[in-house]
């Protein structure tokens, strides 16, 4: 029979003892956990049965999914464990453990180990887990800190309410600092970039004044150079994205049937939300419809504690067991990687996955995924899902994003995958491995396009993104100064994210190759050059329009027409791809919009310039987009079979 009694182990520092309280079974106390629980009359042998089934197709323990399936409760699971393993459970009335030990591991480390030093116990250190059966595996990092260790039981919440308590100031320090100085932009001396900005701009003044021509002439020239150099790339981005419709890869095609003969793993959503309650409602029904199995779906819906709104609306959302509110503690600086970061260390699953607060992902969406993850090379690391929008028709804004995120995400990125280039992911629809993301610290909290940095630093590691044709559909920022303050974040990002990776050029050289180096130089360097010059450029709509120009006679007539060659040329480029980009049916009425987009792209001049006063003035800020004023029109749209 067995039977509960509490044990104390006195601390060599003489405190008083830890309350301990441990299950024990003469007979059969290394019995297996099903059986455990089946003879405590936790569960039916025929609920056994079932379980076992289930385990048998799922990468998660026997106790984790009866759990999840709410058919035990932890309380119930610890004690079974306790039998299993003949290990103490630790008592919440006991003592706290003793920072110092924490300490020796790191805050973050525990987390990550599910392993927390808690006190010592003669010559041994107790070490509170609610994992046992992982323990060996930990045993040697652990002694490595500690010296000799010996398990006691405690319920994952305890173990990270308990970290929160102790160490929650160094966790939130953590999660702004886990990426690399050298890879991070908070230690990029942002005072000389004002300089250098500051200067040139005003030595570029001074010539001006005294030689126009000379300087209309030479930027035109650069002007051009990466004009050709962008519109080259994306000419073969389109080809190579065309062959690849062609000849789809074969990651690509494994569908859901290969999930059938390897085991399903548990997959954590990371969902970030800030100031928008009136999301919480239409977030948990879209995020519902996913049918990936619940037990192996961990959501995470990550908020600032102090967002009092949304943590409301959160309460009152009577969330699913699938999905948890995660608070960030409170500190100056506010951004998603930031609380991404934050969040990871509470995930469970070995994929993790970001959505935005207004994503609409298709319902099979994270099946297709994990088969992409396990028909996929072994450094595939990342995989980018294609981003749409539910709302084109609100306005001729919401047409032209529409039809440039079509270009982009349909296009130009499976191009640049498919040549080899290094791909600037989206900041939603992203999967990743787990291992690989802890192994390079995540997100760089500072950078505000932290998803495109983390584009080129894994493969500045020599890891691969792969592009999936599976749609997550949101909201097109269709109000014009809302789109100026987003577009100004996404291009101060740009800039950002080049001066970080530039900072030793010849490494970067080194880890990429030339023709990676060169991609990075086109996507970022010329992306912000084209806007700030674009003006000088559309300026020679007025010798086409018949027009006189003030500088056009500086030009030899050849060196002219070749100018103006390229010029629609680079035009005939971007309708050509916005032809093949929304070639689907539900984009086909966006192609009568296509010459619009003349008028379009100078909004993100205006974006430039803004962002490249904040490079100098405010280079951490965050300007929020607001979103959730078109939602509604979800409803009109079919979230399958579209991509």
């Amino acid at each position: 029979m067995r039977k509960i009694r509490s044990v104390s182990s006195l601390p060599s520092d003489g405190m008083p003892p830890v309350r301990l309280s441990v299950v024990r079974d003469n007979s059969q106390s290394r019995d297996r956990l099903g059986a455990i629980l089946r003879d405590m009359g936790a569960i039916s042998a025929e609920g056994l049965v079932y379980a076992l089934h289930m385990q048998a197709q799922q990468a998660t323990n026997l106790g984790d999914l009866l759990v999840a399936q709410g058919q035990i409760s932890e309380d119930t699971l610890m004690r079974a464990l306790s039998v299993q393993f003949d290990t103490p459970i630790l008592d919440a009335a006991s003592r706290d453990p003793d920072p110092t030990l924490t300490d020796l591991l790191g805050a973050e480390r525990c987390i990550a180990l599910r392993c927390m030093p808690w006190c010592h116990a003669g010559a041994v250190t107790v070490v509170a887990t609610p994992r046992p059966d992982q323990f060996e595996q930990c045993r040697p990092e652990l002694e490595a800190a500690l010296g000799p260790v010996v398990p006691a039981l405690i319920s994952e919440k305890f173990l990270h309410d308990t970290i929160l308590r102790l160490r929650r100031t160094w966790l939130t320090l953590w999660a702004e600092s886990c990426v690399a100085r050298q890879e991070s932009c908070r230690t990029m001396p942002f005072g000389g970039v004002r300089i250098w900005l500051g200067g040139g701009g005003l030595a570029l003044l001074a010539v001006t004044i005294f030689q126009p021509q000379a300087v209309f002439l030479a930027l035109t020239l650069i002007a051009s150079v990466f004009l050709a150099l962008s519109a080259s790339l994306k000419l073969a981005a389109a080809i190579a994205a065309l062959s690849r419709m062609s000849h789809p890869d074969p990651a690509q095609t494994g569908a859901v049937v290969d999930l059938v003969q390897r085991r399903k793993p548990v997959v954590s959503i990371l969902v970030p939300l800030y100031k928008e309650p009136e999301t919480v409602p239409r977030l948990v029904t879209r995020l519902a419809r996913l049918t990936w199995p619940r037990n192996l779906l961990d959501v995470l819906l990550i908020v600032e504690e102090n967002d009092h709104e949304t943590r409301q609306a959160l309460d009152r959302a009577g969330l699913p067991r699938w999905m948890r509110v995660v608070p960030v503690p409170d500190a100056r600086l506010k951004t998603k990687p930031r609380a991404l970061n934050y969040a990871m260390l509470f995930a469970r699953g070995t994929l993790i996955g970001v959505y935005d607060a207004e994503d609409a992902p298709e319902p099979d969406q994270i099946h297709r995924v994990v088969s992409c993850f396990q028909n996929g090379p072994a450094n595939l690391a990342c995989v980018q899902g294609v981003l749409d929008f539910y709302n084109p028709r609100s306005n001729w804004l919401a047409r032209c994003f529409t039809i440039e995120y079509a270009s982009w995400f349909r296009v130009i990125l499976p191009g640049l995958q498919r040549l080899g280039l290094a791909v600037p992911l989206g900041g939603t629809t992203l999967f990743f491995r787990r291992d690989i993301l802890e192994r390079l610290g995540g997100w760089d909290a500072h950078n505000v396009t932290e998803d495109a940095d983390l584009g080129i630093r894994l493969a500045r590691h020599g890891f691969y993104t792969q592009l999936l044709d599976t749609v997550t559909y949101e909201e097109a920022n269709c109000r014009a100064i809302s789109w100026v303050k987003q577009r100004s974040r996404w291009l101060k990002g740009y800039a950002i994210t080049w001066l970080v990776h530039m900072r030793d050029p010849r490494a970067l050289w080194a880890q990429l190759g030339a023709w990676r180096f060169f991609g990075v130089q086109v996507l970022f360097l010329g992306t912000l050059v084209q806007f700030m010059l674009a003006p000088l450029l559309w300026s020679f709509w007025l010798v086409l329009a018949g027009l006189s120009h003030p500088f056009v006679d500086a030009f030899p007539r050849g060196v002219l027409v070749a100018f103006i060659g390229l010029f629609l040329l680079s035009e005939a480029v971007n309708l050509s791809v916005g032809i093949v980009a929304t070639r689907a049916r539900h984009h086909r009425h966006l192609r009568l919009w296509l010459p619009t987009l003349h008028g379009y792209f100078p909004l993100a001049v205006l974006a430039v310039y803004k962002a490249l006063w904040e490079l100098v003035s405010a280079p951490f800020y965050w300007d929020k987009t607001t979103h959730g004023t078109h939602g509604a029109a979800l409803d009109a749209v079919a979230v399958h079979g579209q991509s």
